[in-house]
């Protein structure tokens, strides 16, 4: 399996509770976690305010966000791998897009109760 490189909003409390159960999945220490909100990542060619507006993960020199970050992530982790893998069906990956974009509308409010 390939290491895949994960920016994320350190800001975000609903973002670091996923994060760390990533880690904790993450046995093989296949992905490499850049905080954005902790400050520039100069290995990374995305503006730091498209970063913390949607997920970015790096696969194989691709950069991917949104639903296509998280399952580049999926696939770095065993357990998580078959949905990282279906991830690669344009239908499948358009539902989770869909359901990702409905979480963007949601976060604002959900960050309130963590």
């Amino acid at each position: 399996m390939n290491r895949v490189r994960i920016w994320y909003d350190g800001a975000c409390p609903l973002c670091l509770r996923e994060i760390a159960v990533m880690r904790r999945l993450d046995r093989g220490g296949r992905i490499t976690f850049v905080d954005v909100a902790a400050g520039a990542d100069p290995s990374c060619p995305i503006d730091r305010a498209q970063l913390l507006a949607r997920f970015h993960a790096e696969e194989d020199g691709v950069i991917h966000d949104g639903a296509a970050a998280f399952a580049a992530m999926w696939r770095a982790i065993p357990l998580l791998r078959p949905l990282g893998l279906a991830a690669r069906n344009p239908t499948v990956l358009r539902i989770l897009e869909g359901a990702y974009i409905r979480f963007l509308r949601l976060r604002p409010r959900l960050q309130r109760l963590f």
